[in-house]
């Protein structure tokens, strides 16, 4: 029994080290490239994903990925919210937010969510910056007005949204100088207008804003969801920018997927090599999808090659 113990034992290594071998030259390709994770969904709430997800930025950065992360937060911010009596007004789902709510916001996004996150990874042993848009005037922004179609399907209404934003420049001065100390830069995805206020901005705006902006070698978007499936299901392992208008105008990319292949498209048209849907549930996916052969979830290239 013993023998058979020990030779299943000795299986389990020999393919742990197989695993090894084939990361190699995914690592030995990235090492000193850049990547930008943006981080949300369920990964940002169950206690082992989170940690799960520290650890895998943290082996990132110690075989000389540059990272730079990008969170997002809606969620903790209807609880607070919720916990604060604020009543949100939406509009088809989306939220309104004044003055009242930005300030709650902004709390939950930078000082809270973005602190925690800046924790996890220092715990596990690496070194974190936590920054929002209004540092090192990060991430400039001005106020975005929701069009919403008339009931003819045709007319156009501008609503205006309160303290909803879009992104219009970006400064990476404050990023480069966090990764030359050797920080691993984690961003909370508010900006400031030249209007002095304060502005909310999806985080998967401004992942790709500043992974274009910094022109990386990978977008990676975390998400609750196995990728882009086709009409039947079935996961989409790779896709080109030319194929997804048609994926939306057909129907098959529906619902929050589409602002997520807008933002990969946006980027690879800025300059980023290669985008990624990935499904966060999965413990280690960011490792799976860029060190495997196979991948688990969705790359997005500009064109083939």
């Amino acid at each position: 029994m013993s023998m058979m113990i020990e030779k299943s034992a000795i299986a389990q290594a020999i393919q742990q080290a197989k695993i090894l071998v084939e990361a190699l030259p995914y690592i030995r390709d990235f090492r000193g490239r850049r990547i930008v994770v943006k981080y949300g969904g369920h990964a940002m709430v169950d206690t082992a994903l989170k940690r799960l997800f520290a650890q895998q930025i943290i082996l990132f950065h110690y075989i000389g990925i540059h990272v730079v992360v990008v969170h997002g937060g809606g969620p903790q911010i209807s609880t607070m919210l919720d916990q604060m009596g604020i009543k949100s007004n939406f509009i088809d789902g989306k939220r309104v937010t004044d003055a009242k709510t930005m300030d709650v916001v902004e709390m939950v996004l930078a000082g809270g969510i973005n602190k925690e996150i800046v924790n996890l990874i220092n715990a596990e042993g690496g070194r974190a910056v936590g920054l929002s848009g209004k540092d090192g005037s990060l991430i400039k922004a001005r106020k975005l007005f929701y069009s919403r179609k008339g009931a003819d399907g045709i007319s156009q209404t501008e609503i205006d949204m309160g303290h909803v934003g879009e992104v219009t420049g970006i400064d990476t001065e404050i990023i480069e100088a966090v990764d030359k100390a050797g920080f691993i830069a984690v961003i909370a995805p508010s900006g400031v207008g030249a209007d002095g206020l304060t502005y909310n901005i999806n985080a998967d705006t401004v992942a790709a804003e500043i992974a274009g902006h910094l022109k990386v070698e990978k977008l990676i978007i975390l998400t609750d969801e196995a990728g882009v499936l086709d009409g039947k299901g079935t996961l989409l392992s790779s896709l080109t920018c030319s194929e997804i208008p048609e994926l939306i105008s057909s129907g098959v990319v529906t619902g929050g997927m589409i602002p997520k292949v807008e933002c990969c498209m946006k980027a690879l048209q800025a300059g980023v090599k290669k985008a990624h849907i990935v499904d966060g549930r999965v413990p280690y996916s960011m490792l799976l999808e860029l060190f495997t052969d196979s991948g688990i979830g969705t790359q997005i290239v500009k064109e083939e090659p």
